[in-house]
C-alpha cells in the first residue's frame, strides 16, 4: 500500500464571510516542497472571488487523469520498443449533471498526440493498443465513475 497527501491552506483574512463573498484562493503544498496556488473555478465562483489564474480542482482532475494515462503509455511504449520524442494532450473534461441529477464531472477526452522517433513506429491499430493498454494500467482511471475516452493522433 501506497500513501500520497497534500496539505490545502486556506485562510479568510478579513473578507466577510456569510455574504460568500469570501476569496477562494488557497494553496495545495505537496510533500516535495512543490506550492501550487489553487481556486475555485471561475465557471463555477465568479471573480474575484475566485483566482482565473490559479489551478482549480476541475482541471487538477482532468490533468491527472491525462498525466496518468501519459505515464503509462510512456512506458508501455518503451517496453514494446518505440522511441517517443514527444507527447502532449488537450485533455478536456464536461462537467454535466449525472444519472442522480448531480453536477459531476462526467466525461474527460484525452487527446493525446505523440511524436516518434527512430526506424520502428506504431501503426495506427499498435498505437490504439497502446493507448487502450495505458487507460487499463492508469490507476486514476480506475479509480473514478467518468467515462475517460483517448483520441490519440500521430503527429
Amino acid at each position: 500500500m501506497s500513501r500520497y497527501t497534500a496539505t490545502i491552506a486556506w485562510a479568510r483574512g478579513d473578507a466577510p464571510f456569510t455574504d460568500h463573498r469570501y476569496p477562494r484562493a488557497h494553496r495545495w503544498r505537496f510533500d516535495g516542497g512543490l506550492d501550487i496556488p489553487a481556486s475555485s473555478s471561475p465557471q463555477v465562483v465568479p471573480p474575484p472571488m475566485s483566482d482565473p489564474a490559479a489551478v482549480d480542482p476541475e482541471e487538477a482532475f482532468v490533468a491527472s487523469l491525462s498525466s496518468c494515462h501519459m505515464l503509462w503509455f510512456l512506458s508501455i511504449a518503451a517496453q514494446r520498443g518505440f522511441v517517443v520524442d514527444a507527447y502532449t494532450d488537450a485533455a478536456e473534461g464536461v462537467m454535466a449533471k449525472n444519472g442522480a441529477g448531480k453536477l459531476a464531472m462526467t466525461v474527460v477526452t484525452l487527446r493525446p498526440r505523440t511524436v516518434f522517433a527512430g526506424q520502428r513506429r506504431p501503426s495506427e491499430a499498435q498505437l490504439q493498443a497502446l493507448h487502450q493498454r495505458a487507460h487499463e494500467q492508469c490507476f486514476i482511471a480506475s479509480s473514478v465513475l467518468t467515462d475517460v475516452r483517448c483520441e490519440p493522433e500521430l503527429a
